[in-house]
């Protein structure tokens, strides 16, 4: 039996290409890793989905065969054709040539729920995750292969909290389901890949209204991460440190401490007292 990887090689000589280092391309080819992803999205014949790229159409075929509707994001001119020929005759998917981030995601998903499944370039992890988490119908869950590294800052506590992941978890529920090995993929990448499993609060730690005030008091408090808190979010939003330290208090934190020790309640209880005063 023809391996996956022996699959996807065949598959990009037939089509002239390469893999683009540039893009940072690495294409899944462990069929059980390929069925893990699949499985943790809990997908229906009812859901649609949107994957952000899509390469070989290796997962994409998978999706496809488990949901209502696939939508297929893929920047690459040279495997958009593969893909329109390999996955042409398939009515449940959308091939969408374009860069997720310029996209207008509403032209393709309307008003209707959708999931995220997708091996993420590792270029665009960060903005990839802002740009669902934002956006103004974000998905239900994503289920999404991203470095290790990022997924570990992501989903870390005890003081090693991040602005990424304070970013994501004012949103959702961030878990780690399982590692891939590098030889997961073709060509092996040089870091390790996490498969994380984001689901949306139906109930944010503040209104989602206020989420620009809540990431101005965050983004102030991250803008010094190594000094304390009173000083960071003095500098960051052009307070006098004595002021800021008495808003810190007020929250019912002590002021020395970094903004990495600090929990989304605390970022809440700091955001509601310095915009309202209590």
């Amino acid at each position: 039996m023809t391996s996956l990887r022996q699959q996807t090689r065949a598959l990009l000589q037939q089509y002239d290409l390469e893999p683009h280092k540039g893009l940072g391309q690495h294409f899944l080819i462990d069929g059980s890793a390929l069925a893990r992803i699949v499985a943790a999205a809990e997908l229906s014949p009812a859901d649609l989905v949107v994957e952000v790229g899509a390469g070989s159409g290796t997962l994409t075929r998978a999706l496809a065969a488990r949901a209502r509707r696939v939508v297929a994001i893929e920047v690459d001119g040279g495997l958009i054709a593969l893909l329109r020929q390999e996955l042409g005759g398939a009515a449940n998917v959308d091939i969408v040539h374009g860069d997720l981030l310029a996209l207008d995601l509403a032209e393709w998903v309307g008003e209707q729920p959708y999931c995220v499944v997708a091996n993420l370039p590792y270029s665009i992890t960060s903005a990839a995750l802002r740009y669902f988490l934002t956006a103004r119908r974000p998905p239900v869950r994503m289920v999404v292969t991203v470095q290790r590294e990022v997924a570990e800052r992501i989903v870390a506590r005890d003081g090693r909290m991040s602005l990424l992941a304070v970013s994501v978890r004012f949103y959702g529920h961030p878990e780690i389901l399982f590692r891939l090995r590098p030889g997961a993929f073709y060509p092996p990448p040089a870091v390790e890949s996490t498969v994380l499993r984001i689901d949306w609060h139906a109930r944010p730690p503040v209104p989602f209204d206020e989420a620009e005030h809540f990431f101005r008091v965050v983004r102030a408090g991250f803008s010094q991460p190594r000094k304390q808190l009173r000083n960071s979010l003095a500098g960051g939003l052009g307070m006098a440190p004595a002021a800021a330290a008495a808003a810190i208090r007020t929250a019912g934190i002590d002021p020395r401490l970094r903004a990495e020790r600090l929990q989304l309640d605390d970022w809440a209880r700091l955001m509601q007292v310095l915009r309202h005063g209590n």
